[in-house]
């Protein structure tokens, strides 16, 4: 059992901690017991996430109640429905427009962007510039990224890894994005993750590889981003060849991300 760390906000556990890939997440309730989270980040990244928390100041994501060093205390999801079973269980469309939904309000105009956005060719350097082989799908991945980076359109702070399980059901609150990646860049990049996802959640799901659900949600997106088609399925190409790499970079399997760049290749 890991103990709750010490932190100057005299947090009260309320629950078991939760592991997660890049840290530690404990259920805490405040001094007057109001129920919180607190996130122990173990990446590097991680804690620069509060920049755009804090300047979102809970439109569309949720709230940052303090950040401290690698901690940072925000407000807590209720148990409930989750767009990953929403995904699963048949009811994509829903989840796909809840997404929608949440960066219409995260791309909303707002003054003052915070200071440290990281621009997108740096967030695509490890596919501008890869250090595996690429094979000929990613080659096609990789010239999509270099002219959609050297014409950016509409370019705003972005959260950058918004997909099922991180967007999660604040009770009235609705539906509120968590983890941002604080980048900056072209806002259509911001809706292709969604289409690897639920699949890249977990193991065994098999939801945004079907031919028919892809293609119904380039539609769908497309219109409730207000998107164009041609210039929605470049940004899903180009996104998911990055995350290709990355995969690839560490050893592991990218099927996931191999498939959804040659679906969107094939309606180019």
């Amino acid at each position: 059992m890991h103990e709750l760390p010490a932190t100057k906000w005299q947090l009260h556990r309320d629950g078991d901690v939760i592991e997660t890939p890049r840290g530690r997440l404990w259920p805490v309730r405040l001094p007057d017991g109001t129920p919180a989270m607190l996130k122990m980040s173990t990446h590097a990244e991680e804690p620069n996430g509060h920049l755009l928390l804090d300047w979102w100041d809970g439109d569309g994501a949720a709230r940052a109640l303090g950040h401290e060093g690698d901690a940072l205390l925000m407000e807590r999801a209720v148990p409930g429905d989750s767009l990953r079973a929403m995904s699963i269980e048949g009811r994509d469309m829903e989840a796909t427009a809840v997404l929608c939904a949440v960066l219409e309000k995260l791309h909303r105009p707002r003054a003052d962007p915070p200071d440290g956005l990281l621009p997108l060719h740096e967030w695509f350097r490890e596919l501008l510039a890869p250090t595996v082989t690429l094979s000929p799908l990613l080659e096609q991945c990789r010239s999509l990224a270099e002219g959609l980076l050297a014409d950016q359109r509409e370019q705003r702070p972005l959260h950058g890894d918004l997909h099922h399980d991180n967007v999660l059901a604040f009770g009235a609150r609705g539906w509120l994005a968590i983890d941002p990646k604080r980048l900056q860049g072209d806002r259509a990049f911001d809706y292709t993750t969604l289409f690897t996802n639920p699949d890249l959640c977990g193991p065994g799901i098999h939801v945004a590889v079907r031919e028919d659900l892809f293609e119904r949600r380039v539609h769908q997106v497309s219109t409730l981003g207000g998107l164009d088609r041609t210039r929605l399925l470049r940004w899903i190409a180009a996104s998911a060849g990055l995350s290709a790499v990355w995969f690839l970079g560490d050893g592991d399997p990218a099927q996931v991300d191999l498939a959804v760049a040659r679906m969107a290749l094939e309606r180019l």
